[in-house]
């Protein structure tokens, strides 16, 4: 079958040739027709795997996927071949089965659900990391309708599905963004939208003028230093709740969150349930065949994300 991986960590990916992998006890092998782009591919073949965690090399890259179950393992069975699924793959080890490729093979109870009629398979490939860490991050912060929430990266695929699941319930966004991006993030619920290029004073001055005391809570969704981070930090109200999903270091006195991902079936269910009821836009990009995957890893490594990029495969 055809993949992208790179054969040794902090290598460039590229389209291989490998076995089609053959579902264990209590596992389905799926036929993948969609694949979603995450920073966390390209971190990972950056070599971003948590020590002991085993893998293997090739790795094949990409977590989330849908497609159709083609074949079933032994064991007891919650699906059945032919159905539309999507999903993330979590599973150890790591790499022998990645959303880049043709074939994969998920355990049944693992972060994977049916795909209902309603949602297109391209639009649920998009969903599960993005979807799901935004719909966490929303109840972490515990921001509550008519409340205040500042989105640092809001366009990539993350910070389009907060923006909308934060405005559904009345609160006040500020998307922080790259860009005129004004338009498409209002389309998306954002209150206010400001391009961080213009520097500093230009967001503190948006904030200022919506929230004087400052927002009551901030997902940072790119800062990975602590200095960035904490000049977002200083534009949350006293007793306010700030978030990142990098990783970086919160100045003293701040209460924060550094946020990891806890996926479910259950959630996905629910998430395509909104997108199904029109309650939830899929925020695609662009949709590319898989043997770009390489250079759109490359582009989405440079920043500047909008929406989502997936791969047809």
């Amino acid at each position: 079958m055809r993949a992208i991986a790179v054969s040794a960590f902090r290598t460039e990916p590229c389209l291989v040739e490998l076995p089609k992998p053959e579902p264990g006890p209590g596992e389905v092998r799926v036929k993948v027709e969609y694949a979603s782009l995450n920073p966390l591919d390209w971190q990972t073949a950056d070599g971003a795997v948590a020590p002991g965690l085993p893998h293997v090399l090739p790795y094949v890259l990409g977590t989330d996927f849908a497609g159709r179950v083609d074949m079933i393992g032994s064991g007891d069975n919650t699906f059945r071949v032919g159905d539309p699924v999507f999903g993330r793959v979590t599973a150890p080890p790591l790499g022998r089965c990645g959303a880049y490729g043709e074939y994969l093979c998920v355990p049944q109870d693992s972060p994977i659900a049916l795909a209902p009629s309603g949602l297109p398979l391209r639009d649920a490939a998009a969903l599960p990391t993005s979807g799901t860490t935004a719909a966490q991050i929303l109840s972490s912060t515990a921001v509550r309708s008519g409340l205040s929430l500042l989105v640092v990266g809001a366009t990539g695929g993350v910070g389009s599905f907060l923006t909308q699941l934060a405005a559904r319930r009345g609160t006040g966004v500020v998307a922080a963004v790259r860009g005129d991006e004004g338009r498409r993030m209002g389309a998306l619920g954002a209150a206010a939208t400001v391009d961080t290029t213009l520097g500093p004073d230009a967001l503190e001055a948006a904030v200022r003028g919506l929230y004087p005391d400052g927002v009551d809570a901030l997902v940072d969704l790119v800062s990975a230093d602590t200095a960035s981070f904490a000049s977002y930090v200083a534009l949350v109200r006293d007793g306010g709740v700030t978030v990142t999903t990098r990783g970086a270091a919160a100045p003293p006195g701040v209460a924060w969150t550094d946020y990891r991902l806890a996926p479910g079936a259950a959630l996905l269910a629910e998430l395509a349930s909104a997108v199904t009821a029109g309650e939830l836009e899929v925020p695609v990009d662009m949709e590319l065949p898989l043997e770009k995957a390489p250079q759109a890893l490359a582009q989405n490594r440079a920043g500047g994300a909008r929406g989502k990029t997936v791969f047809s495969v």
